[in-house]
């Protein structure tokens, strides 16, 4: 590993957090009361079931995790698969300890929720989403079959969401017919639904802030009460009319969800043609913190 490509340190602790976090919500809620978790997670957690003892979830989430995650490399890069490979083997390792060493009784039941399905299925979700989207936050993953989806996806014309959620719903269709039963892979699904978000609120922010693009006949009359009002930088930028082929301004603008109706109240004071895209911003990266 070169240069920018050594991990570092505060991404190794946040990952380890990962797959402890992970490994909590897992064996602690989903595993007690057979519910599954999505990707190879849940393909583990079936297999660890329709096979003998002795092969644990611990053991099928490295031999399947690992070998996807090397596919990957070349894709995905050195860093990111050794991050990812990382993650994965401390959410094993503490599977493990859970279920086989600490002195915890997950044979039967969840010790915190009991056989509530639903308590378990959104405990269980939210708890491994916060496992999940803390890994890929922090440069890895905590399932290899998102790495095939990136890999995969495009060939076969599907998004890298669309691949993934064939799969899931393919596993839960297989553990619905291997159970003869319906009602535990519907639970699960309720799971995945809830580490999903969790996942995107953890990765993206729950407070998003807005990205504002104000096209103008008047950019600098905006700009400068948009400056004076939230004492925020903006970018203009100059633009024309596709069908006026009058010279317009065209401001990028980021403010909070709570700043919008006051922003477009002063824009339109200004200028009641001008036309006002909002969308929401998950990152913003600058050096220069004035222009944020």
């Amino acid at each position: 590993m070169k240069n920018t490509q050594k991990p570092r340190i505060t991404n190794l602790l946040m990952l380890t957090l990962a797959g402890i976090i992970n490994a909590f919500g897992i064996t602690l809620f989903m595993t007690p009361v057979k519910l599954y978790d999505s990707g190879i997670s849940g393909t583990s957690m079936l297999l660890e079931q329709l096979t003998p003892a002795y092969l644990s979830l611990s053991l099928f989430l490295l031999v399947l995790n690992i070998p996807l995650f090397l596919i990957g490399l070349k894709r995905q890069g050195i860093l990111f698969t050794f991050y990812a490979i990382y993650a994965v083997t401390i959410y094993s390792l503490f599977a493990w300890l859970i279920t086989d060493v600490f002195p915890i009784d997950v044979s039967i039941a969840s010790p915190l929720a009991g056989t509530d399905l639903l308590l378990c299925a959104l405990f269980g979700g939210v708890i491994s989403g916060i496992g999940s989207g803390l890994a890929i936050r922090y440069g890895g993953a905590m399932d290899g079959i998102e790495v095939m989806a990136v890999i995969f996806a495009k060939r076969i014309g599907l998004t890298v969401g669309t691949f993934v959620m064939i799969y899931n719903i393919v596993l839960y269709i297989i553990c619905g017919i291997a159970l003869k039963s319906w009602v535990l892979p519907l639970y699960s699904i309720v799971a995945y639904f809830a580490a999903l978000k969790t996942i995107d609120y953890v990765v993206e922010g729950i407070d998003r802030d807005k990205c504002a693009i104000i096209i103008t006949a008047h950019p600098q009359e905006i700009c400068s009460v948009l400056t004076e009002t939230f004492k925020s930088g903006m970018t203009r930028l100059e633009a024309k009319g596709g069908y006026s082929n009058l010279d317009k301004g065209m401001i990028f603008f980021v403010i909070n969800r709570y700043q919008v109706v006051r922003m477009q109240d002063l824009v339109h004071s200004l200028d009641p043609t001008a036309y006002i895209i909002i969308s929401e911003v998950a990152d913003i990266f600058s050096n220069n913190m004035g222009n944020e």
